[in-house]
């Protein structure tokens, strides 16, 4: 009796562990061992011609930063490659590196302290040329000289050999070295430029004059061209999410994704996401209007023109730090953060623009900032996820994927 009863045991923890797959004996998260430890953070995740890449920082000692990247070979990662190295950088747990590829040409990015001060950074670029076995480090973005904030880097491959590299700027708040986030003089900009993969600048300009301070920006590829959004500051502190588009060489006028309403008297720090393929284009996003946390998520059908009324994807208390990718027949997936109880947890969900499909839970999370934002990209019939775990005051990237058909 004794060994039925063990057996009973069994037979129900292998039940409770098939709930790992779907009716259908599709598995919903295949983990993807990480191939760097000690302290690592800041992943972030981008699908070039080979397949999925991977950038992230690691802690050589209290006070020297190394990025890192690795290319996923037959569900492999790879041995990691550094990019560069330093001690004088400015690490942000929402402000992190980002990798790009166009044609075989790589960019990444670091901030480095301009100054004693503890907001004042500029962006660095670093390229690794198509062919080329060295990276160009250390390449100056911001060229304005002054000692103020200079980040939330978003970048798109443009044309043959080229980014549209977008950020956030800081050189009109008129903010000396020393003084205080808060003490800004005038307004935080957007600007965009394009990047060659010989580490050229062209076509810097001003998108919009007055941004909200620190939520990440975001770029992607229509068939009419660049487009980026990002969060708006008005004159009454109303924080919604503006688009503009690349049309005829010229930037568009800034205008709402969707006009939420959202006043509020500080950064959220908690930026949009968006992707395009063709003139299908989604855009997802955190809002915290009426004091409820939400996530939303909406559609455009004609390369970022207009959009469709938005969906509210969250069913508890939203944390945000959303991604959102799209598939072939133009539906998304979308993931985010958000709190449950006693726990927090990164989702994800497939969405269309007639509704939602069942919510993923892809791993319990740290909601601390250090915990940074989680990354998603899709691939083929492969949905990747990368986040940072949290055990103690050790940080360790994680990686994980999925098809994208457990998502139906």
């Amino acid at each position: 009796m004794k060994f039925l009863k063990n057996l009973g045991l069994v037979l129900a923890l292998a039940s409770l562990f098939s709930c790992a797959q779907t009716k259908e004996n599709i598995p919903v998260l295949d983990t993807i061992p990480f191939p760097d430890t000690g302290q690592t953070s800041l992943p972030h995740l981008f699908v070039g011609s080979e397949g999925p890449m991977i950038s992230w920082v690691k802690m050589l000692d209290d006070s020297t930063s190394q990025l890192r990247y690795s290319h996923l070979e037959r569900n492999k990662w790879q041995e990691p490659k550094e990019i560069t190295q330093g001690s004088d950088w400015f690490l942000n747990w929402a402000d992190f590196p980002l990798i790009s590829e166009n044609k075989g040409s790589l960019l990444t990015h670091f901030l480095q302290k301009s100054s004693e001060g503890k907001y004042s950074y500029d962006v660095k670029l670093n390229i690794l040329e198509n062919g080329n076995q060295e990276w160009k480090t250390g390449l100056a973005l911001n060229t304005d000289s002054t000692f103020t904030e200079h980040g939330f880097v978003s970048a798109v491959p443009y044309g043959a050999d080229s980014f549209v590299v977008t950020w956030l700027d800081g050189r009109n708040t008129g903010m000396a070295a020393g003084n205080a986030h808060t003490e800004h003089g005038g307004s935080m900009t957007i600007r965009a430029a394009t990047v060659k993969s010989d580490g050229s600048i062209t076509d810097e300009v001003e998108l919009d004059a007055r941004t909200c301070d620190c939520c990440q920006t975001t770029t992607a590829m229509t068939e009419n061209g660049p487009i980026v959004v990002y969060r708006d500051r008005s004159d009454t502190e109303v924080r919604d999410i503006f688009i503009t588009r690349l049309v005829n060489e010229r930037w568009t006028t800034p205008k709402p994704v969707h006009s939420d309403g959202w006043e509020i008297n500080g950064c959220p720090v908690n930026g949009p996401k968006v992707d395009a393929d063709g003139k299908a284009v989604v855009v997802a996003w955190f809002t915290g209007v009426n004091d409820s946390p939400t996530v939303k998520v909406a559609f455009s059908s004609n390369a970022g023109e207009s959009f469709g009324e938005p969906i509210q994807v969250n069913s508890t208390n939203a944390l945000g730090r959303v991604d959102v990718a799209l598939l072939e027949d133009q539906s998304a997936i979308l993931s985010w953060m958000e709190s449950d109880k006693d726990a927090s947890y990164f989702k994800a969900v497939k969405v269309t623009n007639s509704g939602m499909g069942k919510t993923i839970a892809i791993s319990q999370m740290d909601p601390a900032r250090k915990s940074g934002f989680p990354q998603m990209e899709i691939d083929g019939d492969k949905v990747y996820f990368a986040w940072t775990e949290i055990d103690g005051e050790t940080s360790q990237v994680k990686t994980a994927t999925m098809p994208t058909a457990a998502f139906e």
